[in-house]
C-alpha cells in the first residue's frame, strides 16, 4: 500500500485494500510534528463521499480540537496508542460525562461509539494519541456544528485557556467521582 499525502495533515491509503503498521504510524508521526494544528491522519476511505469514513489519526496533546457535534452522524474511536478523555457537553457547554480510553490491555476501555450528536472534544492525556476512527460519510464541509460556549482555535490564546479550565473542571469531576 502507498500513502499519498493531500495536505501537511491528510494521506490517503491508496488501493482498495488499506494496510496501516508500523511505517504508516511512523508517518503520521513524523507529520504531527510538521503541523501547525499539531495533527495527521491516514484517511483509508478513497474520497469524501464515500458512505463509511476510516481514518487513522494522531493527534499531539497540544492540539486544540474546538467541541462540535455532527448531526446526523455516529462516531467510533479505537485507541491504537496513547490515552485520552472525550468530553461530552450539553448544548450549554456544561460537562454531561467524560469517557476515559485507553490501548487495548490497559485499565480504560479501548473503544466507544457516539451515535448521537453531542458537543465533544478531546483531552489527550498522553505525549501523542492514536486512534481508529469510523464515522459515516459523506464528507460536508460546514456540516459539523461548533459550540458557541468554545473559542475558535484561530484564536490561540482563548483557546489555551479555554482548555486549560477544561482540563482543571474534568479533574475537579473526575476527583469527586474517586
Amino acid at each position: 500500500m502507498s500513502l499519498v499525502q493531500k495536505s501537511p495533515e491528510v494521506f490517503l491509503a491508496e488501493g482498495p485494500i488499506a494496510a496501516v503498521g508500523q511505517a504508516e504510524i511512523n508517518t503520521l508521526k513524523a507529520a504531527v510534528k510538521a503541523s501547525p494544528k499539531r495533527r495527521a491522519r491516514i484517511n483509508a476511505h478513497p474520497d469524501g463521499d464515500d458512505s463509511l469514513h476510516e481514518m487513522i489519526i494522531a493527534i499531539d496533546a497540544s492540539s486544540y480540537i474546538r467541541p462540535h457535534k455532527h448531526p446526523g452522524k455516529s462516531e467510533a474511536f479505537h485507541i491504537i496508542e496513547g490515552e485520552v478523555d472525550i468530553v461530552v457537553f450539553n448544548d450549554d457547554g456544561e460537562i454531561e460525562r467524560v469517557v476515559e480510553l485507553g490501548p487495548p490491555g490497559g485499565t480504560r476501555p479501548f473503544y466507544y461509539r457516539m451515535s448521537n450528536a453531542f458537543f465533544h472534544t478531546l483531552i489527550i492525556r498522553s505525549d501523542l494519541l492514536i486512534v481508529h476512527e469510523i464515522t459515516n460519510g459523506p464528507f460536508r464541509p460546514g456540516a459539523s456544528v461548533f459550540a458557541d460556549f468554545a473559542p475558535e482555535d484561530s484564536d490561540t490564546a482563548k483557546a489555551a485557556a479555554y482548555q486549560a479550565d477544561l482540563v482543571r473542571r474534568v479533574a475537579a469531576l473526575q476527583d469527586a467521582a474517586a
